[in-house]
């Protein structure tokens, strides 16, 4: 498989690593970027690499809880100015208001729903708001929680929209545990909410990886197998700790110390009751989302090369 000088950018801004020793890692692994990765990984050139494709679309990404039932939903609009209107903000949220009260299957159902306070629907309605507007927008996704109590928290003005779901033992508010939650989830972005639900195949790769690095560590190199073993798999905590959100440690320390899940467990306890994660959705505004990228240049010379 060849590889581009494209593909070598991509995998420096995926890893951080210098662009010779990138170009190496494809070279090494016939252009395949995943195992280049894993090539850097093992080279300890490089840590667990976030994926760096996904490109930003403009509109919001936004949660809330209607009467009981958590909804999070993202919208997609042209441009950064017309997301932040009071007109696409008010579209946002009576789509939200839909989708707890009427439940729709998904986007296509949503369409068909009929929109608050009106006889249109809601294709009607944004048919309406592209008019007024001036632009495209599209509903990209949402989703609900119907039982337990979900607490709703919107970063940066619709770039994050987050949704978690406690289970609540005792009459207690857990509304700001459930609200350091979502600022934990939308500040680390883990992969998985618990280590119970990592793929084994994703943690025998871990593991052939802190292999691998040992065997190329001069130090440890000439360690028995069997201690090499046992150091690799110590490591795996410190890997769940990068992934798994309730094995994160808590970014608020000057509330608690520890992990996410004793947090919970903690500030639960404090107010005279138990709360237990359930379930969490993460929305990220534009995730995964192609947008075309524009020549401001190129597009202000043909303008002028086609007035002349």
């Amino acid at each position: 498989m060849a590889f581009t000088a494209l593909d070598v950018k991509k995998l420096r801004e995926m890893t951080n690593v210098g662009m010779m020793d990138c170009k190496a890692a494809l070279a090494a692994t016939d252009g395949d970027m995943d195992k280049a990765v894993d090539w850097l990984r093992e080279k300890g050139l490089a840590k667990a690499a976030k994926k760096a494709d996904r490109i930003a679309a403009e509109g919001v990404a936004y949660a809330t809880v209607v009467d009981g039932v958590g909804v999070v939903i993202e919208v997609n609009s042209e441009t950064d100015f017309a997301a932040k209107t009071d007109s696409f903000m008010d579209l946002v949220k009576n789509l939200a208001v839909v989708v707890a009260q009427q439940n729709p299957a998904d986007v296509e159902a949503l369409k068909a729903c009929t929109y608050p306070n009106s006889t249109l629907t809601v294709t009607e309605i944004m048919q309406e708001k592209v008019m007024s507007i001036g632009e495209n927008m599209q509903i990209r996704r949402f989703d609900r929680f119907a039982t337990g109590t979900s607490v709703a928290y919107v970063h940066m003005g619709g770039t994050h929209g987050v949704l978690v779901n406690l289970e609540v033992e005792g009459d207690i508010d857990a509304t700001e545990i459930g609200k350091n939650v979502a600022m934990q989830i939308a500040a680390m972005n883990a992969k998985y909410w618990d280590k119970t639900l990592v793929p084994q195949a994703e943690i025998d790769k871990e593991l052939s990886v802190q292999l691998a690095l040992m065997e190329n560590d001069p130090k440890m190199a000439s360690k028995p197998a069997q201690v090499k073993e046992k150091i690799a798999a110590g490591k795996i905590n410190a890997f769940f700790k990068d992934i798994c959100l309730l094995q994160q440690d808590f970014v608020r320390s000057d509330l608690f110390q520890g992990d996410v899940a004793g947090y919970i467990a903690d500030a639960g306890k404090k107010l005279g009751g138990k709360v237990t994660f359930v379930n969490a959705i993460h929305y990220v505004k534009g995730e995964g989302i192609e947008k075309k990228e524009e020549n401001f240049a190129a597009e202000v010379a043909a303008q002028i090369a086609g007035a002349k």
